[in-house]
């Protein structure tokens, strides 16, 4: 928060230490893996972890919610939400609401009614979900309507321009109202 100075929340971003390449960002690797079983594992993996972690900070006093992006795979599985729901289960600590997961337009394009079924499934257990770098996908609109998301976060190539450019700033005007 820029008004108190105290951290609100965070987000778990997954790097790779490759032994010969060094320290290798998501957009190296995990498109490699996308469609894979492993990026089930994964993403399984990076859940477990924020929940682990967030239990480790509540022990101290310190309540940071943290949100994870989700694979289109891994989403589009048909017991994701019983997955989520074992792994909230083995954090009792953490309060499921403290877990946002973030999901891509695009990981929706496939088959928006089980996403969406999917996603109501999981906010019944108290996760919230966010729509990440909104903007860039095909059917945007869609999304809006169908996807019970409780965020949107605008792709940063709008807001980067928005003191710059009117038309960034007409896209970001324009998506804000559309969300409320």
């Amino acid at each position: 928060s820029l008004r108190t100075g105290n951290v609100v929340g965070a987000e778990a971003l997954i790097r790779w230490q490759h032994p010969v390449q060094g320290l290798l960002g998501p957009d190296l690797f995990l498109p490699v893996i996308e469609d894979h079983p492993i990026s089930i594992e994964l993403g399984e993996w990076v859940i477990a972890g924020a929940l682990l972690q967030m239990a480790a900070w509540k022990s101290v006093g310190q309540h940071i919610p943290i949100s994870v992006n989700i694979g289109a795979h891994q989403l589009q599985q048909a017991d994701f939400s019983l997955r989520l729901q074992a792994l909230l289960a083995a954090q009792p600590s953490v309060p499921a609401s403290s877990l946002e997961l973030e999901i891509l337009e695009t990981s929706a394009m496939e088959d928006v009614a089980l996403v969406s079924e999917t996603m109501r499934a999981c906010r019944g257990l108290g996760v919230r979900f966010a729509l990440d770098d909104f903007g860039t996908g095909y059917s945007s609109l869609t999304y809006l309507r169908r996807l019970p998301a409780e965020l949107i976060k605008i792709d940063q190539s709008f807001v980067r321009d928005m003191l710059d450019s009117p038309d960034d700033l007409s896209i970001i005007t324009g998506v804000i109202g559309l969300a409320k």
